[in-house]
């Protein structure tokens, strides 16, 4: 055989044992780098915490507005109100002026709570880091295929908390409010406040006054009929005290919460212009929802059974989002000074996790005649919303 100083050339550098095991150690590199990469961009997409969804709302004025050609048909249609509800019969009536204190009190419980936010997210946020920006392209936005649409102090902060420890939920952790007071902003505007997705994961948001928004069913069915909607529900009596609770916390000098249950308290007449009063009758409000969704899409779960058997009441959600039970007994502590569980290892911490400071306060002491005549008043609206869900929720 011939000796060639060609070949010898390409052979000399990489002859001496040093050197071919630096050629290994660099493909070896090369490949924990790919390793790394690929893993990275599979754990940005595991939930983490969304708080820029309001940035929208500070920024309105300069957003864009839906202006194409054949919308004004679609919003018209959209706005069309639905079929009227036939009120139960009860010994109340719907007063068409209501007070100075309720209408100040009712502007103020639209309002977000913004202490409540400011709490979670100091609890909660994690520290941005490189490799969450290095991963940041991975998935894509979508418009949720799920909706927490309420109710307002039923426990739906407690339950998008305990949901975002699925690997398989992605949520939004503010609250869009976009079928009810952003939805001039557009779908795209509503997309892009939603985290990015994998494919086989759920994108969800929760704003709990959709319930009670009139317009809502409509707007969420044109955007897509196949939205599946949680409500989470609890005794009326019980929710309408503890509305009451979380605005006197933020304006001590509110009326006192019989002045404004009672219209007139020496008839017993009930102000149902109130909101915190208004919103416990769920029958009324679901009635408008079955005008677009059938019952089959909407799961409702119990702010009661939330507390006593969280697992349980998971397990039932994670069945209707189709989902593996993942979310189990194993997940929770009951924190006997709260008075309700918590997470013992909430998602993107490995520390336990309870709901802030806002949650859990002590309500006022309300005189038992009014909380009793409060229950004769819910009884036949609770007895319709049985009737409708087919679960009796046990309130009477």
């Amino acid at each position: 055989m011939e000796y060639s100083p060609v070949c010898h050339s390409l052979y000399a550098p990489w002859s001496s044992p040093v050197k071919k095991k630096l050629l290994l150690l660099s493909i070896m590199f090369f490949i924990w780098v790919y390793m790394l990469y690929s893993c990275v961009g599979y754990c940005s997409t595991m939930p983490n915490l969304v708080v820029d969804g309001y940035r929208g709302k500070e920024t309105g004025s300069g957003l864009g507005k839906r202006t194409e050609s054949g919308r004004t048909d679609l919003v018209s249609r959209l706005l069309a109100k639905p079929q009227p509800w036939e009120d139960i019969e009860s010994d109340y009536e719907e007063p068409s002026i209501r007070t100075a204190a309720s209408r100040d009190l009712l502007n103020n419980e639209l309002d977000t709570d913004w202490e409540e936010m400011r709490d979670d997210l100091q609890q909660r946020a994690p520290e941005p880091s490189a490799m969450s920006s290095f991963s940041n392209g991975s998935g894509s936005k979508k418009l949720p295929q799920a909706i927490i649409i309420g109710v307002k102090k039923g426990g739906t902060r407690a339950l998008l908390e305990f949901l975002r420890v699925h690997p398989d939920i992605r949520a939004v952790g503010a609250e869009p409010h976009f079928f009810d007071r952003n939805y001039e902003n557009g779908l795209e505007w509503y997309r892009d406040l939603m985290p990015k997705t994998l494919e086989g994961q759920i994108t969800m948001e929760k704003t709990p006054s959709y319930f009670v928004t009139r317009e809502a069913p409509a707007r969420i069915s044109a955007m897509s009929r196949d939205t599946k909607l949680i409500v989470v529900v609890r005794d009326p009596v019980t929710r309408a005290i503890s509305d009451y609770t979380q605005t006197l916390s933020k304006k001590p000098d509110i009326p006192s919460f019989e002045s404004l249950t009672f219209k007139n308290r020496t008839t017993g007449l009930i102000d149902t212009s109130w909101s915190a009063i208004q919103i416990g009758i769920y029958a009324k409000h679901l009635d408008n929802w079955l005008q677009y969704f059938p019952m089959d899409q909407i799961l409702f779960v119990s702010g009661e059974r939330l507390i006593s058997d969280p697992a349980g009441e998971l397990g039932r959600v994670q069945d209707f989002l189709g989902l593996k039970r993942i979310i189990t007994d194993k997940h929770f502590y009951f924190n006997q000074t709260k008075g309700f569980p918590c997470l013992k290892k909430a998602e993107g911490s490995s520390k336990p996790h309870c709901l802030g400071k806002t949650k859990g306060r002590t309500h006022p002491n309300i005189d038992p005649e009014v909380v009793q005549r409060l229950r004769d008043f819910y009884r036949p609206f609770n007895m319709k919303f049985y009737q409708m869900t087919g679960h009796n929720f046990g309130w009477d």
